[in-house]
């Protein structure tokens, strides 16, 4: 597939929070890396009939998740009161007129929010994803939206991890197996023709 069908498609941006983004460490992309990646899909996104959702997550107060796991949380000590807030200006610029907010308080961007409303509503059919961490939010959400019965394509170099092996074997060994996997450059040249 060369184009996309715009009225049919959204970019679902995973947790580019500054609680999220803000973080040390990433691999193989920094956040700025992805950040950057992100401005050129939501540019090219910009007023067209494609839907932009930006998705955060605010799993902690009352909301965390409390599991007994091996290993410890990522997050130790207070959050603050910006945590959730989105590091794109995007997110918030009024100039857009195709852009939605999604609040989770899990991992994926589906359980237990109104994503898959939204979507359906809209009569979208196809998801382009990106975002950060590509084994958690990511990766369940495209695994989410699969068992949903959308089309995913994964945009490699628009996310990234804290572990680089991890976010390599997530992209070829899952990502390849739920849909597409894209780079940004061929992503934003799809869209293009679309236009």
């Amino acid at each position: 597939m060369k184009t996309l069908n715009l009225n049919k498609t959204a970019l679902v941006i995973i947790d580019l929070q500054k609680g999220i983004a803000g973080r040390e460490g990433f691999a193989p992309y920094s956040a700025q890396d992805v950040l950057a990646k992100n401005k050129e899909l939501v540019t090219s996104l910009k007023n067209t009939e494609a839907l932009i959702v930006f998705v955060h997550v605010k799993n902690y107060g009352g909301e965390a998740l409390k599991p007994k796991t091996d290993n410890p949380p990522l997050a130790h000590g207070q959050i603050p009161a910006d945590f959730s807030d989105f590091v794109m200006p995007e997110a918030y610029d009024k100039d857009y007129d195709n852009v939605i907010h999604v609040a989770k308080h899990n991992w994926g961007a589906f359980y237990g929010t109104n994503l898959d409303v939204q979507l359906r509503r809209r009569g979208i059919e196809e998801i382009v994803l990106s975002g950060i961490a590509t084994t958690i939010g990511c990766d369940t959400t495209a695994r989410e939206a699969f068992q949903h019965g959308y089309q995913v394509i994964a945009v490699e170099d628009a996310m990234t991890d804290f572990n680089g092996s991890l976010h390599k074997g997530i992209v070829d060994g899952i990502f390849t197996r739920l849909g597409r996997v894209r780079s940004t450059q061929e992503v934003v040249k799809m869209i293009e023709e679309s236009k």
